[in-house]
């Protein structure tokens, strides 16, 4: 990972970089290597169990439920000996969202009946986390529902970035989805899927194709507003067509609707 950063910071010019990833995606050797190398990053950080901050906020708030949007911030200071070999202190932001916890509740209660219809005997036993088997016996893992159910809504985000706005840091790890996006966008739309070359030469050739066409994919997006399936559905039907008659040559067109014309405007 870090001499791909460190190539694309000596091809740009960058003294310092912010890695922005989620929590799949960064194990803990990564995150120590980045520490290593003074770099800053914004992380989406797994939740095992209810975080102090959140407990605290519902022992002050018995019966009420968290606010929409709220975040709770938890300073994680580094030990003398973390700031010894260079780790700096970091900050971790938990914010709850309404419509994401009704997703996860709804997800937990789907799970939850399948769980027991399996140790009632009506449906085989499946992989579900919320089964305990003990021995030959099995039942529905209530400690494992009540965590999760304490959970919902929750996500977090951690960051060695000093003195850290929680909407900037938020914000920046939610821009992820465009990332996601184009590598979508390479597979199916460009086709970037493993191919059959056997040549160094022929694999940057495809693949620079791909990037190329993903380099104007966004630059149309951007300049027009439109998604990309929806122009080329749009722009597909329209030719320009020449007639050659004798010495005379004529052209034929239809004409563009006013709303390719101003998305062609835009382009140029």
């Amino acid at each position: 990972m870090l001499p791909v950063i460190g190539a694309f910071m000596k091809a740009h010019d960058l003294a310092d970089v912010t890695i922005v990833a989620d929590a799949g995606m960064i194990s803990a050797a990564n995150q120590q290597a980045i520490e290593d190398a003074r770099l800053s990053f914004i992380l989406g950080t797994k939740i095992p169990d209810i975080p102090y901050v959140v407990k605290t906020w519902r022992n002050a708030h018995p019966g009420q439920g968290i606010p929409d949007g709220h975040i709770f911030t938890q300073p994680w200071p580094a030990t003398q000996v973390e700031k010894d070999r260079g780790k700096r202190d970091r900050t971790v932001f938990y914010q709850y969202r309404a419509d994401r916890a009704r997703r996860t509740l709804r997800g937990i209660d789907e799970q939850v009946a399948k769980a027991e219809k399996a140790v009632a005997g009506k449906i085989a036993v499946k992989r579900n986390r919320f089964i305990k088997l003990a021995g030959g016996t099995k039942c529905v893992n209530r400690e494992l529902e009540a965590k999760t159910r304490g959970l919902a809504g929750l996500k977090g985000y951690t960051t060695n970035l000093p003195d850290p706005d929680p909407e900037f840091v938020i914000g920046a790890y939610h821009q992820l989805w465009r990332i996601e996006k184009s590598f979508r966008m390479s597979k199916h739309d460009l086709r970037a899927r493993p191919v059959y070359h056997h040549k160094r030469e022929s694999i940057d050739a495809h693949l620079t194709i791909v990037f190329a066409a993903l380099a104007v994919t966004r630059f149309i997006e951007v300049r027009t507003g439109w998604s990309i399936k929806r122009f080329v559905r749009t722009a597909r039907r329209y030719r320009t067509v020449q007639i050659r008659v004798g010495q005379h040559t004529l052209t034929a067109e239809d004409p563009l609707p006013p709303d390719l014309r101003d998305a062609l405007a835009q382009i140029n």
